[in-house]
């Protein structure tokens, strides 16, 4: 799919829509009302077109790579390198993998741009673009052509993917740096919002983390086209993400977003194809403040809030029985109007099979 031509269609549809309210609505009076699942049912009924909406072999991936800004001693997190956390997601060593498997999600780590080499593993899905990105501060993370190279590997991932469902969810160290960077130069928002981890965040950590940002910004002021700003501050992850989501929309797919690098990879992918954010849930697997403002963005809250500090994904992992459960509102409750319809028209006796031709040359 080429990024100059949209194959993304709007799920606006007014008359299903309504169709699909009046369904849930029909199951509330009989049963009393389920809250936010039932907002979402519809929402998912107009990803796939349908008043029974079904969703199979759903795909957790782990978009991992390094990115050069952490050279100016920011981004560090967990203590661990992007080698290391990436080799415990395969390891079933996080609990993003345990939930994963125990919920029925296929599990997949992609290395988009990890600095070191990882030993081959059935979950891993080898696409390094390069050993990760250069410093942003000092010049572009990628080039434009390895930025154009992301997307293609992200759409080739998504057009072969077995099922109907892809969530996404960004790993590596500097990746929340850089998709607030990304962030900030497409809304024209403060980086500073998207950085401010909480009310507890060190001054003097937040005074040095944003004067490396700042300088990054300043370096590439000039700088607004999508592609460009992913080129300019991005992370290989970002890219292949932005791929991934264009295919999967184009095929009505069903995107999870779990995170501040997959909110910044939509907004990419929103500024190539608006209509991809039509088919995107949000989730989030810590309470970093920086996330309610990405979400802010899309105009969107997360499906649960736990009051987690864990890794992107977790928040996916856990919210799909919730995504399982509105979708069987439509497709596996029956109601009155249905069963009525049922009772009046009853279902025809099965017509016999036609004979074999073995049968048939018994019989004559």
């Amino acid at each position: 799919m080429s990024l100059q031509q949209s194959l993304i269609s709007p799920t606006a549809n007014p008359e299903l829509e309504k169709a699909l309210r009046d369904r849930v609505e029909r199951h509330a009076a009989i049963t009393g009302g389920l809250g936010e699942l039932e907002p979402l049912a519809v929402r998912l009924g107009l990803v796939q077109n349908s008043m029974t909406p079904r969703f199979r072999d759903p795909v957790l991936a782990l978009f991992a790579a390094d990115h050069g800004l952490v050279v100016d001693n920011i981004g560090f997190q967990w203590g661990r390198s992007t080698r290391e956390q990436a080799n415990l997601a395969l390891q079933n060593r996080l609990p993003v993998s345990v939930f994963a498997r125990i919920q029925g999600l296929q599990l997949a780590v992609v290395d988009c741009g990890i600095a070191e080499t990882l030993t081959p593993h059935a979950k891993l899905l080898s696409r390094k673009i390069a050993h990760g990105t250069r410093n942003a501060r000092v010049g572009p993370a990628m080039s434009l052509e390895q930025a154009h190279a992301g997307v293609r590997v992200g759409m080739e991932i998504a057009d072969k993917l077995a099922g109907n469902v892809l969530a996404c969810a960004g790993m590596g160290q500097g990746s929340a740096e850089s998709a607030a960077l990304v962030l900030s130069r497409l809304t024209n928002a403060p980086v500073r919002d998207f950085v401010i981890s909480g009310p507890d965040m060190r001054q003097d950590d937040l005074a040095h983390l944003l004067a490396v940002l700042q300088g990054a910004q300043s370096r590439h002021r000039e700088v607004h086209d999508p592609m460009e700003v992913l080129a300019a501050f991005g992370g290989f992850e970002m890219a292949v993400m932005v791929g991934a989501m264009l295919v999967s929309a184009s095929k009505r797919h069903l995107i999870i977003v779990d995170g501040i690098s997959a909110c910044a990879a939509l907004k990419v992918a929103a500024r190539i194809a608006t209509p991809v954010t039509d088919y995107a849930v949000f989730c989030r697997s810590h309470v970093h403040r920086g996330l309610d403002e990405a979400l802010a963005l899309f105009h969107a809250s997360a499906l649960l809030e736990l009051g987690m500090d864990s890794a992107d994904g977790t928040g996916a992992a856990l919210a799909w029985p919730m995504i399982r459960s509105a979708a069987a509102l439509l497709t596996e409750l029956q109601d009155s109007a249905e069963l009525n319809a049922k009772t009046s028209n009853p279902e025809p006796a099965p017509v016999p099979p036609p004979p074999s031709s073995t049968q048939a040359a018994r019989a004559l």
